[in-house]
């Protein structure tokens, strides 16, 4: 396996704070991070990572896939994985996107892991999650016990409900600041997530992502005054049809409470008892 620290020497360049480049330098947890995709069977055909950076963890993919595409958007850093890499994009292992992965058309990879940048990773995700594929992810810690909250606590909320809306979530593993380059302001941790159906229906789910949005800006109120206060996000026309339809335990209930089969239902009986606006 190529060393970290030699790619980094070879690059020649450090990691930037200020446009969220922090390198993944120690070998233990790179060598690691590919294994939580064998523990649950996943298929490596293809994997793909953003935000490359130099190299260690492509590395890494290459050991377990028959192929990876990797999105770097680093203008210099892409042209150095191109030259570092060449022999395995030769052989047609590998494929280096130059770009924003907010932007750029991603292939039809099997599953991914990858360090986001931090700034933009809750973007990243929930443009990775509706694909439904096994995702290995870094995130700064707080940011993944939101994603992995249980209903009641206080971690759990809007990122927690989208999150668990798409997959199976599990914090799997906390990394130390000490194994990045340069290190992080912040704790670090791996959430695998495991593509689910859900157990509820959701005919609309632009909706009722938006109406848990909603709801949760309000997470103090109870549901029946968040409904009524909210309706300028949520986008329905007559909140207060919502209200007299709904059953009482559910509008004393705060959203810190509601599971997400409940946020579901809720949502289900909005749609169908008021008109739906786009909110704001």
């Amino acid at each position: 396996m190529r060393d970290p620290d030699g790619l980094i020497a070879r690059a020649g360049v450090r990691g930037d704070p200020d446009r969220d480049q922090h390198f993944l330098v120690d070998d233990r947890v790179l060598d690691r991070l590919p294994t939580y995709l064998n523990e649950i069977d996943a298929d490596t055909d293809h994997l793909l990572e953003i935000g490359g950076g130099t190299g260690a963890l492509t590395d890494r993919l290459l050991a377990i896939a028959d192929e990876v595409t990797v999105v770097e958007r680093d203008r210099d850093l892409a042209a150095f994985l191109r030259e570092e890499f060449a022999e395995e994009i030769d052989a047609g292992r590998l494929t280096v996107i130059e770009g924003d992965a907010l932007e750029v058309d991603l292939p039809d990879f099997t599953a991914s892991v990858s360090n986001l940048p931090y700034g933009v990773s809750s973007e990243i995700t929930f443009r990775l999650l509706p694909e439904t594929r096994p995702l290995v992810l870094m995130f700064q810690q707080e940011f993944a016990e939101r994603m992995v909250a249980e209903p009641g606590s206080s971690e759990y909320g809007r990122l927690s409900v989208s999150t668990q809306h798409y997959a199976e979530a599990e914090l799997v593993e906390s990394i130390p600041k000490e194994a990045f380059s340069p290190p992080p302001a912040v704790q670090s941790a791996v959430v695998r997530l495991v593509p689910r159906d859900p157990d509820y229906e959701v005919d609309d789910e632009d909706f009722f992502l938006r109406f848990v949005k909603a709801l949760f800006t309000q997470r103090r109120k109870t549901i029946r005054n968040a409904i009524r206060n909210t309706a300028h996000i949520s986008g329905l026309e007559e909140p207060d049809s919502v209200v007299e339809a709904a059953d009482e335990d559910i509008l004393r209930k705060r959203a810190g409470a509601m599971t997400p089969a409940e946020f579901a239902a809720l949502a289900q009986l909005a749609a169908d008892v008021s008109e739906i606006g786009d909110g704001q």
